[in-house]
C-alpha cells in the first residue's frame, strides 16, 4: 500500500533520499507557494511521474485537486544492528506511542537535533501513516529507524552496542537537568496514557522526569521528547 503525502517538505525529502520510491506526484491546481515549486522542479529534474490539477477519483473526492499529493512507497526502515552502528550520540526508543501526530512530531524533532536513530515497537503502536509522515515534515527520511516486535530484547542489543538506557516517567525520582551528554544515551518515551511498560522500565540504567515549573501537571510525549533531546544533544557532535 502506498503512503499519500500532502506536505511538500515530506515529498521533497523522499525525492532527495529515495527518489525511486516515488510513485506519482500530483501538483495542486492552484498556486501553492515555493515548497510546491521546489517539488515540481526536483521531480522534473529526476524524471518522476508528475501530474497537474485534477487526479484520480480518490484525489478528487478528498480535496478536488486543489491540494497537491504524492503517492510513495513506505520507508522500509533498517535492521537493528544497522540502527546502532554509530554507538555515539543520542538515540530514541518509543514504547507503544499510539498517536501518529506524536510519532511524526518526534521524528521531526529528532531530525532537527541530529538524533542518530529511532527504535519503534510494532505492536500497540501508531503506524508510520500518511499523517505521521506529513507531521514529520521529512524527518522520517532523515532519521534511521527500526521497527521491532520485542522492545526488551532490542534494548539489550542497544546496551551491547555501548548505549546507556535513559527512561522517562512523570514519577521518576530524578530530574533531567543533572544528566549530562557524557555518554551515548538511548532515550525511552512511553505510551501517552500509561508510560513505559514494566519490562521496559526494568531495562533502564536511569529514569528521569521533566519537572514542571507552572500550573499544568504534565506534557504530551512529543513535547517531553523535544525537551529531553534538546538537553542531551547540546554540545554533542555528530561528526
Amino acid at each position: 500500500m502506498p503512503i499519500y503525502l500532502k506536505n511538500p517538505h515530506s515529498i521533497l525529502a523522499v525525492l532527495e533520499k529515495r527518489p525511486g520510491d516515488v510513485i506519482e506526484i500530483r501538483l495542486p491546481s492552484t498556486r501553492a507557494g515555493d515548497a510546491w515549486s521546489a517539488v515540481q522542479e526536483r521531480a522534473e529534474a529526476m524524471g518522476a511521474r508528475l501530474r497537474c490539477g485534477q487526479g484520480t477519483a480518490r484525489h478528487n473526492r478528498s480535496h478536488g485537486g486543489r491540494i497537491g499529493e504524492a503517492a510513495v512507497k513506505a520507508h522500509p526502515g533498517c535492521a537493528l544492528d544497522a540502527l546502532f552502528a554509530y554507538r555515539t550520540g543520542v538515540y530514541v526508543a518509543l514504547d507503544t506511542v499510539q498517536d501518529p501526530q506524536n510519532l511524526g512530531a518526534i521524528f521531526r524533532t529528532a531530525a532537527f537535533f541530529g538524533v542518530r536513530g529511532i527504535l519503534l515497537t510494532r505492536n500497540r503502536s501508531a503506524p508510520l501513516s500518511s499523517a505521521a509522515y506529513d507531521v514529520a515534515s521529512g524527518g522520517i527520511e532523515y532519521v534511521p529507524f527500526s521497527i521491532q516486535t520485542n522492545l526488551s530484547r532490542a534494548l539489550e542489543v542497544a546496551k551491547d552496542a555501548g548505549l546507556w538506557i535513559l527512561g522517562t516517567a512523570e514519577d521518576a525520582p530524578d530530574d533531567l537537568t543533572p544528566i549530562s551528554a557524557d555518554r551515548a544515551w538511548l532515550l525511552v518515551f512511553g505510551n501517552e496514557e500509561t508510560g513505559m511498560r514494566r519490562l521496559t522500565r526494568d531495562k533502564c540504567d536511569a529514569i528521569c522526569r521533566v519537572s514542571r515549573r507552572g500550573a499544568i501537571a504534565s506534557l504530551n510525549v512529543s513535547a517531553t521528547a523535544a525537551i529531553c533531546i534538546h538537553h542531551l544533544t547540546q554540545g554533542v557532535s555528530n561528526g
